[in-house]
This record gives structure tokens, C-alpha cells and sequence, in this order.
């Protein structure tokens, strides 16, 4: 099944399957001079996979990024970047057993139509949160290339299920304590009621979701476009395409709805010679271009669809209604391994966006990483 692509200047393509040999990932437009290595990719390989076996799949991945192409004497040269990690952990007869059994809120179905049946089922295949992976490599990249810049960009879980932290976080504390957490939130109290909340789901054969929220610092002002290459709009194309993502939402969100104009507008003031606004309503982008305020993003992702109770479903073959009982592996929250996934979506869309405007250049003259 070809791979799906995402940008225009910084252009990234995954690849491969969940219980195929390998996921990988393209990258087309990486400028020259950019230092990298394969030992940069592990710490946020690492990130995905929570230290807490209890709130994760017993398929652990001992991942390790192996560098193929684009790189010369640890630079970028320029050209096509290509980076792949092996699948070993893998066991597909549990899916033999259900392929003609789509899951109730997977792909299954949808895949099955769209693709005629022949795409790999096995563990999801391409819709698996395993091909994550791959757009995880390419934040690495992205995110190496904002931190030249002084950008940085931080993903953090805010709930899982009906457990919500209700603190604000600071920059400090959120880069201190997500990592700290097996959750990922930065309020190491709430994170642990989140867990308490995921192993509650599992014992009862079922699973939840939560939310995310990414901020990202010292983008500049003008960065976007307006309708249709909107900065927001790219953010929100790349989130969506985290299959577990079903909502997303900028600044205060849905919570502009029940306000007034004089209340969702962020009044405009001078701060060191310099504009800036009293509030953020706007999550930091105006008509689709980057106010200088921090973009603040926050995405909703539903429970894991594989879960152990009995659901109804239907035999493609015989089509029949029957009963599905779902065997394997299979996280009972997926937010945890989403974090650095969210993380390297914006990551990547706003590398996009600096390239296009020319804030990045082609070739990275400064030699210093």
C-alpha cells in the first residue's frame, strides 16, 4: 500500500505496516548542514512506549532508527532523507481469526471497502498506531531543525477518561515532569489517577481515551496563510492524521461558543517595544497566520477500539450479523504512546510553514547544533 504524504516544502511520506517488515519514513526538503545522527531518534522512540507495563500492550518494541539515505559525515546534504525502523515483535494469528470481522470503531470496514480487501489487516496494518513510529522520526528531524531557531514544542496529556488535571502548567514544569510520568502529564499527582483510571479499564475488558494539548514557543508573527493553506488548518490536517485523533481545537476552542466578542478578543498592548496581547483565546494563529503569541493546540483521542468485551459485529463473507471477542495485544489507552506523535505533527507542519516563508533556508550555514 503506498504511503501518505504530508507538506509541501518539508515533505514527509510514511511507510510500511504494523506487522510488516518495517515502518519508515521519506523526508523531501531537509535542508543542508543540519547535524544528525541515528542515536538523535531514540529519546523520542523511547517516549512512546510509557515505563508502566500495567497501561500499555504487552507488544513492546525495542525500537532503533536506522538511517539509509540524506545524511553524509553526520549532515544533511540536502537530499532525500530516508529512515526506517524494524518490526520484531509480531504476532498476526489473532488476526487471521477476525479478518472478516471488523472491529466496532477501527478501520477495519472502512479499510476492507476502500481497498477491496486486499489491504494487510494484520494488527491494523497501515491504520495502526504503529506507523506513529514514522512520523516520529520525522518530528525528531523537525523538531532539530525549530531548535535552531529557538522554537520549542511541547505535548503533554491534560485527561484520560473523566481524570483531568486542572492546573496550569509552566514551561519548566511541563519539559520536568511529562517524561516523569508514564501518563505523560506533568501533574505527577493526576498522572498517577490516570493510571489508576487505565488499569480500571482493562480489568473491565475495556479501554479510554483522553486529551493532549500542544504548545509551542516563540514562533514568529506572519508565519501562515489565509482559506486554504491556513497555518491552523495544515496543524489540524496533520493532527487528524493520527488515526486515534477525532477532534481538534485551537486557543479556547469549542469554549468560543459561549462567549462574548468582548470576551474571546485578545486585546493588543506594546510589551518591550514590542506587540503582543493580553490573552490567547486565539491559540496564537489569526486567520490562519501566527499571531507571535504561543500556538496552543489540544487534540481529543478516543479509547482503543480493541477491547476485551464481547461486541456485535458483522461476517463480511457470510454477511451475517455475529459476535466479536478481540484477542492480541492491545493498548487499553493509546494517549501516552500519542504524545510524541502530536508532538512531531506540529513539529513537522510548522517546519513546513518556516520554509515556505523562507524563515528556514535551504542550506543551515550556522554550524553550530
Amino acid at each position: 500500500m503506498a504511503g501518505n504524504s504530508l507538506g509541501k516544502e518539508f515533505m514527509v511520506t510514511t511507510f510500511g505496516e504494523s506487522h510488516g517488515n518495517i515502518v519508515g519514513v521519506l523526508i523531501d526538503g531537509c535542508p543542508a548542514g543540519l547535524s544528525l545522527s541515528e542515536k538523535d531518534f531514540q529519546d523520542d522512540l523511547d517516549q512512546r512506549i510509557p515505563a508502566q507495563p500495567k497501561i500499555v500492550s504487552s507488544r513492546v518494541e525495542r525500537d532503533a532508527a536506522k538511517m539509509l539515505s540524506g545524511v553524509f559525515n553526520g549532515k544533511t546534504t540536502g537530499a532525500p532523507i530516508v529512515i526506517t525502523v524494524e518490526n520484531k515483535e509480531i504476532n498476526s494469528g489473532d488476526y487471521e481469526q477476525i479478518k472478516n470481522l471488523p472491529r466496532p470503531g477501527h478501520s477495519d470496514y472502512s479499510a476492507h471497502i476502500r481497498y477491496g480487501g486486499f489491504n494487510d489487516f494484520r494488527g491494523g496494518g497501515r491504520f495502526s498506531g504503529r506507523i506513529t513510529v514514522a512520523l516520529i522520526l520525522a518530528g525528531t528531524v523537525a523538531k532539530r531543525m525549530l531548535g535552531k531557531y529557538g522554537i520549542d514544542v511541547l505535548a503533554y496529556t491534560t485527561s484520560i477518561g473523566k481524570v483531568r488535571s486542572e492546573k496550569s502548567f509552566s514551561v519548566d514544569e511541563i519539559r520536568k515532569n511529562r517524561g516523569l510520568a508514564a501518563t505523560r502529564c506533568p501533574d505527577l499527582v493526576c498522572g498517577k489517577k490516570m493510571e489508576e483510571a487505565i488499569v480500571a479499564a482493562k480489568n473491565a475488558g475495556d479501554s479510554v481515551g483522553g486529551i493532549i494539548e500542544c504548545i509551542v514557543l516563540n514562533v514568529p508573527a506572519g508565519v501562515g496563510d489565509p482559506l486554504f493553506d491556513a497555518l491552523d488548518a495544515d496543524l489540524a490536517k496533520a493532527l487528524f492524521g493520527i488515526s486515534a485523533v477525532k477532534s481538534v481545537e485551537f486557543g479556547a476552542g469549542f469554549g468560543v461558543a459561549e462567549m462574548f466578542g468582548s470576551q474571546n478578543n485578545d486585546t493588543f498592548l506594546i510589551k518591550d517595544c514590542c506587540v503582543t496581547s493580553a490573552t490567547n483565546n486565539a491559540g496564537g494563529i489569526l486567520g490562519g497566520i501566527s499571531s507571535g503569541e504561543p500556538i496552543v493546540v489540544r487534540v481529543a483521542i478516543k479509547p482503543t477500539p480493541s477491547i476485551g468485551r464481547e461486541q456485535r459485529t458483522v461476517n463480511l463473507l457470510t454477511m451475517e450479523e455475529t459476535v466479536l471477542n478481540v484477542k492480541g495485544r492491545h493498548d487499553p489507552c493509546i494517549v501516552p504512546k500519542a504524545v510524541p506523535a502530536v508532538e512531531s505533527a506540529v513539529a513537522i507542519t510548522l517546519v513546513d510553514h518556516l520554509m515556505r516563508t523562507g524563515f528556514i533556508p535551504k542550506v543551515l550555514l550556522d554550524k553550530k547544533d
